[in-house]
C-alpha cells in the first residue's frame, strides 16, 4: 500500500506540476471524431454539429527571431504513439520534455514567444467558449482519379441524337488553329480530394472540459480519426455578437411607420 500511495502522490505531482501555455495562443490540434446534433443553449434550435477531440497539446519546441531559426513558432504534440515509429532526432525531443511520444507534431506561427516553455500544455476550454468563430484546418477526404464532371462540376453532353459513350466527356480542351496546345490549368479529369482544406469562421456550440470536447457547427472536412487543426478566424468578428433589434417600425415596403399624435376630442 505504501508503493501504491507513494507512485499516486508522484502523479498528482506531475500533473500538477503541467503549466499551461500563454492565453494568447488560440490554436489547438485535435482529432475528428463525428457528428451530431445538439440544442443550442441562447434559443433552443437544433443544429448539426461536428465533434472534436481537441487537446490538451504539448509544447516541445519554442523557436525565436533572435535564435538560429530566425522566426517566432512554437511545436505542438497530440496524440499517441510507440516509441518503436519514431526516429531518434524526435524521440530524444520527446525525452529532452519529459513528453510521452505523441501521433502529430505541427509548428505553429506565433508573434511573440516571450512566456512560452517547454513542456507547457493547450487545453480548448482556456482558450474557446461557446460563440466564438473558429476557422478549421484538415487534410479532406481523398476521392482518387474522378472525371471532369465530379471533380468539376462540368454538365456533360446531351445524351440524345445518336450520342454514344460521351455523355460525360469534358467536351473540346482548345481550338486547333489559333494556340495549337492546351493552355495550363485546363479543367480536366484527374487525382481529386487529399489537399488541404480549410473552413472559416465556425460557430464554436459547446466545450467539454472533462473529456476535452468541442462541438463545431456545421462540417468539418476530413474523415473520422483525421488530424483536425482549430484556430481563430481571421475574420474580423472573433465571435457571435447578440444582435440589437431597433426601434424604428416599418411597414412591408420599408417606410418608416411614424406615430400618429391623439387628436383632441371633439367638444
Amino acid at each position: 500500500m505504501s508503493e501504491e500511495t507513494a507512485k499516486t502522490e508522484q502523479t498528482e505531482s506531475k500533473a500538477g506540476a503541467v503549466k499551461k501555455a500563454p492565453a494568447s495562443l488560440r490554436v489547438i490540434l485535435g482529432q475528428k471524431v463525428g457528428m451530431t446534433q445538439v440544442f443550442k443553449q441562447r434559443n433552443g434550435r437544433l443544429c448539426d454539429v461536428t465533434v472534436v477531440q481537441a487537446g490538451p497539446c504539448d509544447v516541445i519546441g519554442v523557436k525565436s527571431s533572435s535564435g538560429p531559426d530566425g522566426y517566432n513558432a512554437v511545436q505542438l504534440a497530440y496524440g499517441k504513439r510507440k516509441e518503436k515509429n519514431l526516429s531518434k532526432a524526435l524521440l530524444g525531443q520527446f525525452k529532452k520534455v519529459s513528453v510521452s511520444p505523441a501521433r502529430w507534431v505541427r509548428e505553429v506561427r506565433v508573434d511573440n514567444v516571450s512566456g512560452f516553455e517547454l513542456g507547457q500544455q493547450v487545453h480548448a476550454a482556456d482558450i474557446f467558449k461557446p460563440g466564438d468563430y473558429v476557422d478549421v484546418q484538415a487534410v479532406n477526404k481523398g476521392k482518387g482519379f474522378a472525371g471532369a464532371m465530379k471533380r468539376h462540376g462540368f454538365r456533360g453532353l446531351p445524351a440524345s441524337h445518336g450520342a454514344s459513350d460521351k455523355q460525360r466527356s469534358p467536351g473540346s480542351l482548345a481550338s486547333r488553329r489559333a494556340l495549337g496546345r492546351v493552355l495550363p490549368g485546363q479543367r480536366m479529369a484527374g487525382r481529386m480530394g487529399g489537399e488541404m482544406s480549410t473552413v472559416q469562421k465556425i460557430e464554436v456550440i459547446e466545450v467539454d472540459p472533462n473529456q476535452n470536447l468541442v462541438y463545431l457547427q456545421g462540417s468539418v472536412p476530413g474523415p473520422r480519426g483525421g488530424l483536425v487543426k482549430v484556430f481563430e478566424t481571421v475574420k474580423s468578428r472573433k465571435s457571435w455578437v447578440e444582435p440589437v433589434k431597433s426601434a424604428i417600425k416599418k411597414d412591408k415596403m420599408g417606410n418608416i411607420i411614424t406615430a400618429k399624435k391623439p387628436t383632441a376630442a371633439k367638444k
